[in-house]
């Protein structure tokens, strides 16, 4: 049986999780590092994209042979250099994060993982940054705040070259965009209203993916 390192199950995964992280290929050391600190000093760990969510990136940038990326909510990193160990050696990752209390954590992983050339990280708010970046992506990547997606998608699909891909996390909201009364949860009503959004949208074709907790998979016409 293929070997998992004591730092995914210590740190509480299910059964389930545990299954299939013994049966994808083991991530980068970097990785299992960056993990492990992400859960010892951050108050929301669960953040973290994680393995399996992490080598599904890492495929849809090696299939789509993106060589742009732009990414929002960095978190600690994981994320980010999943994709950018996926791109062409002149290939580029943007990232934005808000807190700039992540930033030390990520620009840490980023230099041991000798991606500090291919990823520029940007600190502040996305809605204003995404405007100020020059030229054309292949694939964005969209895991920030949950109240801004319909705002930050318009940036996005604007910045987007056509067949591009917007990969967009957490649209399945923990499964609350089922409940009848999501109006009363403005997190769940705006991520249902995003999927939506999405789905009536005649500049693209998509679908849900149910990998952890539901990716939007877009692709512009």
């Amino acid at each position: 049986m293929p070997e998992i390192s004591p730092s995914y199950v210590n740190f509480g995964l299910n059964a389930l999780d545990n299954y299939l992280d013994e049966h994808a290929s083991r991530p980068h050391d970097i990785l299992y590092e960056l993990y492990r600190e992400t859960h010892l000093r951050t108050v929301n760990p669960r953040m973290l994209s994680g393995h399996i969510q992490g080598r599904f990136l890492n495929l849809m940038v090696t299939l789509s042979k993106a060589e742009r990326i732009l990414e929002i909510g960095t978190f600690t990193g994981y994320s980010a250099i999943c994709m950018a160990m996926a791109l062409p050696i002149n290939g580029e990752l943007h990232t934005i994060e808000i807190n700039d209390e992540l930033e030390s954590i990520s620009r840490k992983y980023f230099k041991k993982a000798d991606l500090e050339n291919k990823i520029h990280l940007h600190i502040g708010d996305a809605c204003q940054i995404i405007s100020t970046l020059n030229g054309l992506f292949d694939m964005v990547f969209m895991d920030g705040d949950k109240m801004e997606y319909e705002h930050y998608y318009e940036l996005c699909l604007n910045k987007l070259k056509p067949g591009g891909l917007i990969l967009a996390d957490n649209v399945l909201w923990s499964g609350k965009v089922l409940e009848t009364d999501k109006e009363f949860d403005k997190h769940t009503f705006a991520v249902d209203a995003f999927n939506k959004k999405i789905t009536a949208d005649p500049r693209v074709e998509n679908f849900i993916l149910p990998v952890r907790d539901g990716i939007m998979c877009i692709t512009k016409i």
